[in-house]
């Protein structure tokens, strides 16, 4: 890649790299580069999306506000912001449904690389699946990003590890498996055969996902708004506790940013 134009938005990404790599706080990128990365896809984008450790996260903030860079917290669950002008670099921590931080399997599993001359980690492929597979909003869906991992990647993904990953929402892996079938017919080759059976065999035995006492709601673990009918007409928030990982509190303070 190129080396940044000064003054332009890959000039103040390569400050905040530089300064984080320099003051020896872990961050993986992710976002439009890590999916140039792993795919060669290239896409306009106005950010840079970086993944932290929540403490080093804290870490950050303070340091690049020190250093004199505009910072903010859009969301204390997972996601601050630095930025200049209109050049943004994101600091991702979490999921905004709080079911997929970054922990400490991101950095194990992540993959060597460069942006602009300086050494950088990559994402994971399986956890940019697990995280993307979240986002179906009005105006984003990250399916076509995990497709074209899926077809560019499937030999190499950790099929096992990112089935782990979805846990209880194993259904949501397999219907973005069952989209690439559609996607890609006849790219068979580059999907799990043995894990995609085993989940069928879960839908035959119909143990998609138990009921619970309440009306549930899990659509707003994939969108902040196109379920908010559902929550009014007395559904559970499925990103609550027991189903989900947040409090009331929590979710309050989410979305009063």
């Amino acid at each position: 890649m190129p080396e940044p134009e000064r003054d332009g938005p890959t000039w103040f990404y390569s400050r905040i790299l530089r300064l984080l790599t320099r003051r020896k706080i872990p961050f993986l990128v992710g976002g439009a580069y890590g999916l140039r990365f792993y795919t060669g896809i290239r896409r306009d984008t106005k950010d840079l999306d970086l993944f932290l450790l929540s403490d080093d996260c804290q870490r950050a903030m303070a340091l690049l506000a020190e250093s004199g860079h505009s910072v903010k917290w859009q969301s204390k669950i997972w996601l601050a912001k630095t930025y200049s002008d209109n050049h943004l670099v994101d600091l991702i921590f979490n999921s905004g449904n709080g079911l997929c931080p970054v922990d400490e399997q991101w950095f194990e599993h992540s993959s060597p690389g460069a942006l602009w001359g300086i050494p950088v980690r990559f994402a994971p492929v399986e956890e940019m699946i697990w995280s993307k597979a979240f986002i179906m909003e009005r105006d984003r869906y990250d399916g076509a990003d995990i497709a074209h991992l899926i077809r560019l990647k499937g030999g190499s993904i950790d099929w096992e590890r990112l089935l782990r990953r979805f846990a209880e929402h194993w259904p949501l892996l397999l219907s973005h498996l069952i989209l690439f079938l559609y996607v890609y017919p006849d790219e068979r080759s580059s999907l799990p055969r043995a894990i995609l059976s085993r989940l069928m065999e879960r839908v035959k035995e119909a143990r998609v996902l138990n009921g619970t006492t309440q009306r549930l709601c899990r659509g707003t673990l994939l969108s902040r708004t196109e379920f908010v009918k559902d929550l009014e007409e007395g559904f559970f928030d499925g990103r609550l506790i027991p189903s989900g990982l947040l409090t009331s509190r929590q979710l309050r303070s989410a979305e009063s940013l």
